[in-house]
């Protein structure tokens, strides 16, 4: 039996295949598209009309998203990350608050969407946020790595920490870029990418944030018909990503292809470049 999942494992990293594994909105029209589709099917939120530009394909890699469900497989076969299962030691470290102190006059914010590749583009493009950067927190690991994080043991999330001026962009104003951008009507999973680092969260540094964030998702739930999932809690220590996720689809993604990060830029977001 376990050498038949760790063929199967193996097959799922290394497989060419193209398959769609987020829930943007994105227009693909190559001739892959249609043999593509059958292997998932996208999710709606209720800001999507239609499945019309629903699907971005890329290939796998090492790495790459579908890495992340086989190490969450793995490990619970005895198989995971070695620092991930020693994480108690550094936990108090891990667990603590945010200490980084954003620039004079500025605030910071946490939020966690799923993959956090198309989410930082969102917020890139907001009017008011003068800096953003991707990186994990919530977890119990100190200076966790990716593949830390993919393991499914280390409890972090991949977040989006977006510095922004309050005079130019109120926390209500990141509040809609979040709820646009993901389903947070699904626990721990953003259309194909499943995982305890893809749960919905916004993560709070004062009493303030706190109350709207508590606000905004009563008045989400009201035009929902299913039940939000998402955590509202303090923002704890940010560990930023390794350098290559930064801005990742401004740099060109996967494929090359510079996305603008321009403000008010309405450009579909392609969340896998």
């Amino acid at each position: 039996m376990l050498k038949t999942l760790a063929s199967s494992t193996t097959t799922l990293i290394t497989s060419p295949l193209l398959h769609c594994t987020c829930s943007c909105s994105s227009a693909s029209s190559s001739s892959s598209s249609s043999s593509a589709t059958s292997l998932s099917k996208p999710f709606l939120n209720r800001f999507t009309k239609s499945t019309k530009h629903f699907h971005t394909l890329r290939p796998l890699k090492t790495l790459s998203k579908p890495f992340s469900t086989t190490m969450n497989l793995l490990n619970k076969l005895g198989f995971g990350s070695p620092r991930a299962q020693q994480s108690t030691a550094d936990a108090s470290i891990a667990q603590g608050p945010d200490d980084d102190v954003p620039a004079p006059g500025q605030q910071f914010a946490q939020f966690g969407a799923g993959c956090f590749w198309g989410v930082e583009l969102a917020f890139q493009r907001a009017s008011g946020v003068t800096k953003t950067e991707v990186g994990y927190t919530q977890g119990f690991l100190h200076n966790p790595t990716y593949e830390d994080v993919c393991s499914g043991t280390s409890n972090h999330s991949e977040v989006v920490r977006v510095q922004y001026d309050p005079k130019e962009c109120s926390f209500d104003t990141l509040l809609d870029v979040f709820w646009t951008r993901h389903d947070p009507t699904t626990l721990n999973r953003q259309g194909n990418d499943v995982g305890t680092q893809y749960r919905s969260g916004i993560y709070f540094y004062t009493p303030e944030q706190e109350n709207a964030a508590k606000e905004s998702l009563e008045r989400q739930q009201k035009v929902l018909n299913r039940k939000i999932v998402t955590e509202i809690l303090p923002a704890k220590k940010f560990y930023p990503a390794e350098e290559y996720h930064q801005q990742y689809l401004e740099k060109g993604g996967r494929f090359g292809f510079k996305q603008s990060a321009n403000k008010g830029c309405n450009d579909p977001i392609r969340c896998y470049g």
